[in-house]
Parts: C-alpha cells; sequence; structure tokens
C-alpha cells in the first residue's frame, strides 16, 4: 500500500504533477468516448472531465480519487438522451447533483456502503455487456438497437451484415485493432506504459485513418461552445413529469453509489487520509450541478482513472486538479484535432472498458462461496440487460433485502416424544412470515390422534405474520382450550418470543 500524506504545502508537487500528465492522458479517450458512447457531442464529456478535475477536484472528500464521465453512465444517458431529448439533459443532471448534495449534508453518504456489494457488481456487469453490445455496432458503423436486450440478439445479423460490407469491415477492424493493442500494451517495457494504451491506440487509429483515407467515419466538432447548452425555461419546466424525476432519482442513486464504492476501493490501496463519504457526496453533487447548468454529462468517480493516479505517484489533490487543468487547455487550444478520431477506435476503448465492468472472475468465487451472492449479481445484470438500468438495479435491490431477510429468519424444528399421548415440537431461532410455510407443512404432517406441545421458548423473535398463524391453528387444533393457548404465549413485546409450550390436543 502506497503511503499517502494530506501536507499544508507542496513538498509532493513533482509527484503530483507527474501523475496529473498520467491521468490526463488516461481521461483524455474515455472523456470523449464516453461522450460518443452517449450520443452527446463528444466536447461535453471533456466540460465534464474539466469540471471533475477542476471543481470536483479541490473540494474534501477523498483526496486521490478522480472524477468525470463514467462508461457506468452511458446506458443510463444514451437512454435519457433518446427519452427527452439533449436540452432536457443539463436539467436531469443539475437536480440529481442537487439531490446528492442534500444527501451528503443529511449524513446519507455513509448509508451507500449498506448497499450488497453483489448490487453493484451486478449493476456494472449489465452495463458492460450493454456497452459491449452496443459498441461493436458502433464499431462496424451500424446504427444500434435501443434496447439492451435487442442489441443482444441482434448481434449476429449484424455481423453477418458486415461481413458482405466492406467499410463496415475496415471499421471493424480499427475497433478490433484498437482493443488488442490496448490489452497487449500491458506487456510492454514499463517506460512504454508510462504512456497510457488507449492514447496510443486512438493516435494510431486517427494516423492510420489519415495516411491511408479509411472510409470509417471520425468525431463530429461543433465547438465547445456550441455544445453548451444552458437550462432553459421549458427544460426546466420539464422537471415537473413523473418519468423525468425517476431518471434524476436514478442518476443520483447510481452516481453516488458508483463514487462511493470507488472511493471505498482507493482507500484500501494506500494509508493515507480516509473517505469522508459525506464530503465527497457533497464534491460530486456540487460537480454534477455545474456539469447540469453546462448542458454536460453527469460525472462519477472513475476507478480506472482513480488507480492510474494512485499508481502514478499521486500524494495529494493538486493531480486531480491539474489533470483537469491540461483538458482544459486541450479544448481552449486543440479542440480541431478531436476531428481525426475514428469512432471505431472510441468504440474498442469502451468495448474493452466495458468487458473490465464485468466480474467474470468475482462471479465464480462467490458461485464457490455464496451462491446466493451469485444469483443475485447474475439476476441484476440479466435485468439490467432486458428491462433497463434503473428497473434493473431496482430489482436487485429487492432480491438482495429478500435474501437477507431469508439467511436472518433462521429456523430449527424438532420433534419428541412428550409422554405416551403427545408430540413436542419445538422451534428454535429467528421465525418470520418467511419460514411460515415451512413450520404450517411441519405441523399439518404430524400424527392426528396425537397432542401436540408447541414448545416456543427457543425463539427469539416471532413476527406478528408467525404469531396469528400458529395462534390460528392451535384454536384450529385445540377448540375448547383456545384460550389457554393465548394465555400460555409470551407477552406481545415487538411480537417478540413466545416464552412457553403451546399445547393443542387433535
Amino acid at each position: 500500500m502506497k503511503d499517502v500524506r494530506t501536507p499544508r504545502s507542496f513538498p509532493f508537487l513533482r509527484q503530483d504533477f507527474a501523475a496529473s500528465l498520467v491521468v490526463f492522458l488516461v481521461a483524455l479517450p474515455l472523456c470523449i468516448g464516453v461522450a460518443v458512447a452517449s450520443g452527446v457531442p463528444a466536447e461535453l464529456g471533456l466540460i465534464t472531465g474539466i469540471v471533475g478535475g477542476i471543481v470536483t477536484g479541490l473540494m474534501r472528500g477523498s483526496s486521490l480519487q478522480v472524477s468525470g464521465p463514467a462508461a457506468g453512465l452511458t446506458v443510463l444517458v444514451l437512454e435519457a438522451v433518446r427519452a427527452f431529448g439533449l436540452p432536457a439533459l443539463g436539467v436531469i443532471v443539475l437536480a440529481a447533483g442537487l439531490l446528492q448534495i442534500a444527501m451528503g449534508l443529511l449524513r446519507w453518504g455513509r448509508w451507500f456502503r449498506a448497499i450488497s456489494l453483489s448490487v453493484v457488481e451486478g449493476m456494472l456487469a449489465g452495463i458492460g455487456l450493454v456497452i459491449i453490445a452496443g459498441q461493436l455496432y458502433a464499431a462496424a458503423g451500424i446504427p444500434a438497437p435501443e434496447s439492451g436486450l435487442d442489441k443482444l440478439t441482434g448481434l449476429p445479423g449484424a455481423l453477418a451484415d458486415a461481413l458482405g460490407n466492406r467499410t463496415a469491415l475496415v471499421s471493424l477492424a480499427v475497433g478490433a485493432g484498437t482493443v488488442v493493442l490496448i490489452v497487449g500494451w500491458r506487456r510492454m517495457p514499463r517506460r512504454a506504459r508510462a504512456v497510457p494504451g488507449a492514447l496510443v491506440a486512438v493516435l494510431l487509429a486517427a494516423l492510420a485513418t489519415a495516411l491511408f483515407d479509411l472510409p470509417v467515419p471520425t468525431v463530429r466538432v461543433s465547438g465547445v461552445l456550441e455544445a453548451i447548452h444552458l437550462p432553459g425555461s421549458e427544460a426546466l419546466s420539464s422537471l415537473a413529469d413523473p418519468a423525468l424525476l425517476g431518471t434524476v432519482l436514478a442518476f443520483a442513486l447510481i452516481a453516488s453509489a458508483e463514487s462511493l464504492f470507488s472511493a471505498a476501493a482507493i482507500d484500501r490501496l494506500h494509508t493515507g487520509t480516509r473517505t469522508d463519504y459525506d464530503k465527497e457526496l457533497v464534491a460530486q453533487g456540487a460537480g454534477n450541478t455545474l456539469c447540469g447548468l453546462l448542458g454536460a454529462l453527469p460525472l462519477t468517480a472513475v476507478i480506472v482513472r482513480s488507480s492510474a493516479n494512485l499508481e502514478a505517484g499521486a500524494r495529494t489533490k493538486a493531480s486531480r486538479v491539474l489533470h483537469g487543468v491540461w483538458l482544459l487547455l486541450f479544448v481552449a487550444l486543440l479542440p480541431a484535432v478531436l476531428a481525426y478520431i475514428p469512432l471505431a477506435a472510441l468504440a474498442g476503448i469502451l468495448v474493452h472498458a466495458g468487458w473490465k465492468l464485468i466480474p467474470f472472475k468475482g462471479v465464480l468465487t462467490l458461485w464457490r462461496r455464496h451462491r446466493g451472492e451469485a444469483l443475485v449479481l447474475v439476476a441484476t445484470a440479466t435485468a439490467i440487460v432486458a428491462v433497463g438500468m434503473f428497473e434493473g438495479v431496482l430489482i436487485g435491490l429487492v432480491l438482495s433485502v429478500a435474501k437477507a431477510a431469508w439467511e436472518a429468519s433462521h429456523l430449527r424444528i424438532e420433534h419428541s416424544e412428550d409422554g405416551r399421548d403427545a408430540v413436542r415440537v419445538r422451534l428454535q431461532g429467528t421465525i418470520t412470515f418467511l419460514r411460515l410455510p415451512q413450520i404450517l407443512d411441519s405441523l399439518e404432517a404430524l400424527p392426528s390422534d396425537r397432542r401436540v406441545v408447541l414448545d416456543l421458548t427457543g425463539v427469539h423473535h416471532l413476527d406478528h405474520a408467525c404469531r396469528a398463524a400458529l395462534e390460528t391453528w392451535a384454536e384450529r387444533h385445540s377448540g375448547a382450550d383456545a384460550e389457554a393457548v393465548r394465555a400460555d404465549t409470551a407477552p406481545d413485546r415487538h411480537e417478540d418470543s413466545a416464552a412457553g409450550p403451546v399445547s393443542a390436543p387433535h
């Protein structure tokens, strides 16, 4: 683990300066690629990167985490732009940012750590699958279907069409070459790896496209000022739309969860100051509020940039602020360079990013140790692909809560002889409605010609549904002794455990 300190002056400026250049080179192609994949001008991705570096970077929270446009929100942004239009994107991001600030001020940041890791990994896996499927169409220059499921099922047909089209084949070759170069770049000498493989791949793809006049589309450049869309009165009035408010909630929750889980991961890699989750949530909200005012993409903390920042030797927040400055200088001095970047190369970068979002090893490990968690992860990813981003996350959360409730409801049923004419049924553990079918099945299977003693002395908690069901069962089987049954049970201490046995003669 790296020893990271938070000095009052700038004794680590040399290390932070070098790290900022590395983070800038990592962030540049990703900012552009995420914007293009989200269906918005490439300049908006760079604006979000600048805000994430300079504005969020200056604020307190996590000192080494780097924020910017993230592949994890690509699917959600694309759906929002298609549903409400580009002018409404700024309003959505603005409202989501204000909601994040409110959650941070209310000190809700720490509660995001209570979200099941399986749900988060399932969310990222589902996003990764949709990104990969969508960017394969983009790499071939073919329009992609709107839904994630249609993207996956339509891939074989799209590939068959691409094989008969020379332009599509050339575009696919550029995208495939980008992926191969990024993956293979990790085997290069350490000095060469100082330059990120994604940037090298984009530069080589642009050079090849220009030298050989390849028939592949490139990034469209409209200018930074032209790309900015300040929210107007019409866009602000759309906040009355319940569907748009649901999208705002999805942006705020998913961006917050991704940022705070990234912070937790980065904290494990160094020994410096820990993240203040509430302040980090306020910082993320402030960045998104400004991005919304500028009509740009939403920002989150990005684990790829953050880990690159740490590995490059960053010691303070100066590195992430400087990386935002370099992005600003690029936008101001070299915006025309964007027009030389092939879209297929950006698609290749995002295919690689989407692949890294899928935790293949994690799923196998969970299946061997915690199959329930593995099923939640797979179900969340499947729901995101089949239904949608927000709905998929909600399904994952519901499944996670249901699984936790089931596991917390420990029940042990023991049968023993209690004299010659009675059977003692002893229940032990925590009894909730989830275990009610098991209990009733066990009671109904008892001999009808013997008296039953239901012993609840080992029960720690008995919820209302189970108490009512057991009393009903006792009344049905005890006849005139129903009042005695109720008298033998414990006082209702928040539906707590019963203190004594319940006799129910058949």
